[in-house]
């Protein structure tokens, strides 16, 4: 099976995506598929350097990779790629969208409000949450443009930080807790982490990407707390319309878990938090690369022994 792994893009997480697919590319069998590396630097190269694969392995993350852009384009072309479809894509990287809908879902999460243009900006709406609050770019990752705000003094640098890197910018309100992440593949949870920042307040970038920033191990939860947070990860799955694998990123605050966030392209090196959760599974990395392949085969209606 020739299997391109479409890596780079135009998006602010582009140095992760590279590093993403550079670990993808050293971890899938060579028995079992020809590896491809697809890099792309503009959006208009991605038509012509996919064609003539058998899947897309998207190691894409942001704008034009987890928005749902990329995968209309693979499936105008008729090419079979990994992970959820063309509309939970969208919902899930739009924070906002997403959160109206586990709201309305009955799933906890932490009160917010958006400012779709800078000009909306009414420093007043966000006393209404209560200080602290998370500033962030309603649509972005790796915590790239969030900013934790203490006070009003704060809040105007940090808005004008975060729409460098998005149309729309929110403010949510502080949780205080331990994070925690439930991955789910093929519909069925991994083993939760917990995620204890080593020399930050909370789970920022320089906790995520600088070695040592973070103890991340599998969380040790009251079974009855512990069935409610794969429950909750299910539900945000399920509610968001996603397919073949996900990450569902929360805090747990006084045994309430509150969600944050639904990834439907996490990380994928080796220190990232979905192959730590399937590795206590028992799944190795090579092994974690051919579930979804395989899932994401029978997502888009592709029988596998044909490839």
């Amino acid at each position: 099976m020739k299997v391109g792994v479409i890596m780079g893009g135009i998006s602010s997480e582009r140095e992760i995506s590279l590093k993403t697919g550079a670990e993808i590319l050293k971890e899938l069998d060579p028995a079992k598929y020809e590896a491809v590396p697809v890099v792309i630097n503009k959006r208009e190269e991605l038509a012509e350097q996919v064609r003539g694969l058998d899947l897309a392995l998207l190691a894409l993350h942001g704008a034009f990779g987890e928005d749902g852009t990329v995968q209309a384009v693979l499936e105008s072309l008729d090419i079979p790629y990994t992970g959820s479809g063309v509309l939970s894509s969208a919902i899930c990287m739009d924070k906002d969208m997403s959160k109206r809908l586990l709201r309305a879902a009955g799933i906890p999460t932490a009160d917010w409000l958006c400012w779709n243009h800078i000009d909306e900006f009414a420093p007043e709406a966000a006393e209404q949450l209560g200080y602290p609050v998370i500033v962030k770019p309603s649509s972005g990752g790796s915590s790239i443009g969030m900013t934790k705000v203490n006070g009003p003094g704060e809040l105007q640098g940090a808005v004008a930080e975060a729409f460098r890197w998005d149309r729309a910018v929110m403010a949510e309100r502080y949780v205080r807790g331990m994070e925690i992440t439930c991955s789910i593949l093929d519909r069925e949870t991994l083993p939760i982490l917990g995620i204890v920042p080593q020399n930050a307040e909370w789970f920022d970038y320089e906790a995520k990407y600088t070695e040592n920033g973070a103890v991340e191990q599998v969380a040790v939860l009251p079974p009855e707390l512990e069935r409610e947070v794969r429950k909750i990860a299910l539900d945000c799955y399920r509610a968001l319309k996603c397919s073949v694998y996900a990450r569902v990123d929360m805090i747990l605050s006084d045994g309430v878990p509150f969600v944050l966030e639904v990834n439907t392209l996490p990380g994928m090196t080796s220190a990232s938090l979905l192959p730590k959760s399937a590795k206590a599974a028992g799944l190795t990395f090579s092994g974690l690369l051919d579930a979804i392949i395989t899932a994401s085969l029978k997502e888009r209606g592709v029988p596998v022994h044909v490839r």
